[in-house]
């Protein structure tokens, strides 16, 4: 590691040779792949982005230049560059580095990102912002080719075009975002590919003709006038901006001298930039999709070690055994097939699987398009990536009572992805959504069972939200609205999903007091019935209501407000949840310990409401 040592800001980067890149390319490497061994994380997207990430810090000055990383989960290498690669033990780790930019972590990270498609709109806002103000910093967007699928990177793209800022955006196309790109926009980028000599001539053409600038401009003048009459546009000059490229992204040098074009056109330019995803690990080479986001793994032999069954296995085996069973089933996923668990079912029925890339807008309007024809749309997207689904939920489905099921992957605390993963947001929206129904199980036969009823005995829309992974899954199996899971007659806790856990230890707890907790676990919020009976509520007097999700629009809320409007009288109510929402990235079961929510937390917070002169 002797180049690497030598790094500690984008200036250091700056005074290395031409001849140190490579070397320092495939020290990177060696140590991404060591550190994200131990810790997990973004393992394939960030191997491709080294070179690119290298030459973009030999151009700008992150410390004030602003660099926008869309989905930002290939930023590592830039963490390393801007002084952060003494602390990637910490990766992901509760205190330690984000495996996102996070402008509070350095000023070199310009924006929080961990979605994507939004790097241009955002970038375009900053150039915007520099040209108002006066100031002379510059401002690139790096997008993938995957992102390209979402529509907001178009707006931005025909916005940003239209302007006249300076700003460069690199296209990263590494012809994958998780799972292979889909649709038109792959198709287009798979044409400009075939011309990967065309930037190598452009360079020698420059510099051959760098002492005469007149013959320079005058060929230059005649070129373009050529190739505006005898070649078709491709859709980025269309639009209006320059295109360059395509160039090979693993060359940091040329990658260096084009950027620094692009720069010098003070204009809007897209740089197109071909690269490999897991480049330089064979074993990330030959499968980006299983090290996108990867656990720990064996450095050497890739080999990942294994964690169970997890919620989204158990759904992909019930979906497909739906499927069979009939043949209105089609799956939907926005780039996220193995994520969610869907890889068994797009090879089983090919033909009723959809993957819409990262548009989930689309997915949910195409899916409300299918039901309103009689079929049976499944859409399997993450909690937090939902979100973006929100008008199409109200506007295309809920308005026509269409029966469309959506299933939520990563509801509650993700951990280490952090506070742009963390699925506890749903339950605010959702139970806005008319007629919207929400099931909440706790344990795969739950998800077994909730989800068969979704989708064979439910009508307008449905929801049946799961956490991440298969850790904490409960034990037992109940599909009621509402359930008693243990008797007590001091104070009742409720709750849904896997925090029935949580409750069950409170409860044990409390009883060590002396103190006796009845436990309500809700497997059905939203729909028919109300989330609780006021009965269950009026047999203690007391609540503690334990969710895993923020404080607007929660459950407990609605409970309270219902038992306001019925006069059922209560000694006292405490509401535990995320708060505003805003959750860091680390190990759940501290998470949940520090936002008081955990077992302890409830056992304190019913005992308070029991016995406040203890208090």
């Amino acid at each position: 590691m002797a180049i690497l040592e030598r790094i500690h800001s984008s200036e250091d980067i700056k005074k290395l040779s031409d001849q140190e890149l490579e070397p320092l390319c495939a020290e990177i490497r060696a140590f991404l792949i060591e550190k994200v061994s131990r810790t997990g994380g973004h393992l394939a997207s960030n191997l491709g982005a080294v070179e690119l990430t290298v030459a973009l810090h030999r151009v700008y000055d992150s410390s004030r230049d602003r660099i926008l990383f869309d989905v930002g989960h290939q930023s590592y290498t830039h963490k390393i560059i801007t002084g952060r690669r003494e602390r990637f033990d910490s990766l992901r780790q509760y205190g330690g580095l984000s495996g996102f930019p996070k402008p509070y972590e350095s000023g070199d990270d310009p924006f929080v990102a961990g979605h994507a498609s939004d790097s241009v709109s955002v970038a375009l806002g900053m150039a915007k912002a520099r040209t108002q103000a006066r100031e002379d910093y510059k401002v690139a967007a790096v997008i993938g080719d995957g992102a390209m699928t979402g529509g907001l990177a178009y707006e931005g793209l025909e916005a940003a075009a239209a302007s006249g800022e300076p700003l460069v955006i690199i296209l990263n196309d590494n012809a994958m975002s998780i799972d292979r790109n889909v649709g038109g926009m792959a198709r287009l980028l798979q044409k400009l590919r075939v011309r990967p000599g065309y930037i190598s001539f452009k360079r020698w053409y420059r510099n051959a003709l760098a002492g005469l600038p007149g013959v320079y401009h005058f060929t230059h003048a005649v070129k373009e006038r050529l190739k505006a009459l005898l070649l078709p546009d491709n859709m980025f000059s269309a639009m209006g901006f320059d295109y360059m490229g395509p160039v090979d992204g693993h060359d940091a040098v040329a990658l260096e001298t084009v950027i620094r074009w692009a720069e010098e056109m003070k204009k809007p330019v897209i740089v197109h930039v071909l690269t490999k995803k897991g480049k330089g690990c064979p074993y990330a080479e030959a499968h980006p999709e299983l090290y996108h986001g990867v656990g720990p793994f064996d450095p050497v032999t890739g080999e990942i070690l294994s964690s169970g069954e997890s919620f989204s296995d158990v759904f992909g085996e019930t979906l497909c055994s739906l499927a069979r069973r009939d043949g209105r089933i089609t799956a939907f996923t926005a780039a996220m097939a193995g994520g969610t668990g869907l890889d068994g079912f797009a090879k089983s029925f090919p033909d009723r699987f959809v993957d819409a890339g990262i548009a989930e807008g689309h997915a949910a309007a195409m899916a409300a398009g299918m039901a309103k024809q009689g079929a049976l749309p499944v859409f399997a997207v993450y909690s937090s990536f939902l979100q973006r689904s929100y008008d199409m939920l109200i506007h295309d489905v809920a308005l026509q009572g269409l029966h469309v099921t959506l299933c939520i992957d990563r509801a509650g605390i993700v951990g280490s992805d952090g506070e742009t993963h963390h699925g506890i947001f749903d339950m605010s929206y959702l139970n806005s959504v008319p007629g919207m129904t929400v099931f909440c199980p706790a344990s795969f036969q739950e998800l077994r069972d909730m989800l068969e009823e979704a989708v064979f005995a439910c009508s307008g829309p449905v929801a049946v939200r799961y956490p991440r992974g298969g850790e904490g899954a409960y034990t037992g199996s109940v599909t009621q609205a509402e359930y008693t899971v243990r008797e007590g007659s001091d104070v009742t806790v409720a709750c849904y999903g896997t925090m029935v856990n949580e409750a069950l230890q409170a409860a044990e707890l409390l009883a060590r007091a002396g103190l006796s907790a009845q436990v309500v676990k809700l497997g059905r919020i939203g729909g028919e019935g109300f989330p609780l009976t006021l009965a269950s509520l009026a047999k203690t007097g007391r609540l503690v209501m334990a969710e895993e999700v923020c404080a607007a629009g929660c459950v407990g809320e609605r409970i309270l407000a219902e038992a306001a409007r019925k006069s059922v009288s209560l000694q006292g109510a405490r509401l535990l949840n995320l708060g505003q929402g805003i959750v860091p990235h680390g190990d759940r079961k501290r998470l949940m310990r520090d936002f008081r929510i955990d077992a302890q937390a409830i056992a304190d917070a019913a005992e308070e409401l029991c016995q406040p002169e203890r208090r």
